[in-house]
């Protein structure tokens, strides 16, 4: 609590300086949440009872943003919040003594003009209305925004975008992690072979659709939510459109990876994810399907997801100094892994949260 009254006061102090500094213009979020949790498992149809099946839970996230213009298009932005690969979100423990260390999440600088841009730093994804990064994190389980909450919807990049034709089109070199050195004897190890990735994006519109092909292309080795040292490649697009009053998006995406990694171990998956989402005034819903067959080593084993999120934001209040409002969502994921040994495993879980958010 200490540190993180210490950035406000810092923040509040550069919001103030002289008029030859640049003007920092400070906002944010915070958020309370109520969260049902309700889980099932069986195997080989068989139910499996495991401890804390079923949850209430209580959570809590604060969001400070930060951003200046710097003038002739430079600008500067940051988020601090609790950097802990929960999404920002902190809960009540069993001692109710919570940890609430603030760290800096975001934290980019860069250039925007008429016809191009250029970012440099920790950016944001935007993972929660772009699955391709989910799939090609967590090819066996891509659901509920997990790039979102495992990875915190950033990560250590540099973009540059600029208009060709009628559409946008944008480069970003991504680091994904930092954990190679030229001090080991590893194959694929050296001072180049941390973990690149080039994310390509080409946005359009024709007519009221809104076309978006997408890849993400593994450079080096990098390291997945099911295995580590493998370069996957996905490609895909995202559509939009109007529908009387609603929006109608549509994703999709396929990844493939065919690697040895660094303990000699071919890895070898392919898959796709499906999303269907709509949007109707304060209402929001989508569905993921996907399907993910792992072959490495002597591993033949079809992996399938189904994905559910529904929501509807009640505003209780606005202002041009803020916002509160209320939002319940029903989260509901059901997996299934079916392997070569016989062993069918399926898994599901509820979640149902009422979220208040005060916006300032």
């Amino acid at each position: 609590m200490k540190k993180m009254l210490s950035l406000a006061a810092v923040f509040a102090v550069l919001a103030y300086a002289s008029p030859a500094s640049a003007e920092l213009k400070l906002s944010g979020d915070t958020s309370a949440r109520l969260r049902g949790q309700f889980q099932d498992t069986q195997v080989n149809d068989a139910n499996v009872n495991l401890a804390g099946e079923n949850d209430l839970q209580f959570a809590y996230r604060l969001r400070l943003k930060a951003a200046a213009d710097l003038g002739d298009g430079y600008f500067f932005k940051s988020l601090i919040t609790t950097d802990n690969n929960a999404g920002g979100w902190l809960t009540v423990d069993n001692n109710n003594e919570e940890a609430s260390n603030i760290d800096i999440s975001q934290l980019y600088f860069g250039r925007m003009l008429k016809d191009s841009h250029w970012m440099v730093g920790r950016i944001p994804l935007g993972s929660v209305n772009n699955p391709i990064f989910d799939l090609t994190l967590y090819p066996f389980n891509p659901a509920d925004i997990a790039v979102a909450t495992f990875n915190m919807d950033r990560v250590y990049a540099l973009n540059y975008g600029c208009k060709v034709g009628s559409g946008d089109i944008n480069a970003t070199l991504v680091v994904f992690d930092n954990d190679s050195t030229d001090n080991s004897g590893a194959e694929n190890d050296g001072l180049l072979n941390d973990a690149y990735a080039v994310h390509l994006t080409y946005k359009d519109k024709f007519g009221d659709v809104t076309i978006e092909p997408q890849a993400i292309i593994g450079l080096t080795n990098l390291d997945g939510g099911n295995y580590n040292d493998v370069t996957p490649n996905t490609f895909g697009a995202n559509l939009s459109m109007p529908a009387g009053e609603a929006k109608v998006g549509v994703s999709a995406f396929y990844t493939t990876c065919n690697d040895t990694n660094f303990t000699a171990q071919n890895v070898d998956y392919s898959g796709y994810l499906l999303r269907l989402k709509g949007e109707l005034g304060s209402a929001m819903a989508w569905i993921d399907l996907n399907s993910t067959t792992d072959k490495t080593g002597a591993t033949d084993a079809d992996n399938s997801n189904l994905f559910i999120w529904a929501q509807y934001n009640f505003k209780m209040h606005e202002s041009a100094t803020g916002s509160f409002s209320l939002t319940p969502i029903v989260r509901y994921w059901a997996r299934s892994t079916d392997n070569n040994a016989g062993t069918k495993t399926d898994y599901s879980r509820l979640r149902t949260e009422l979220v208040a958010t005060v916006t300032f």
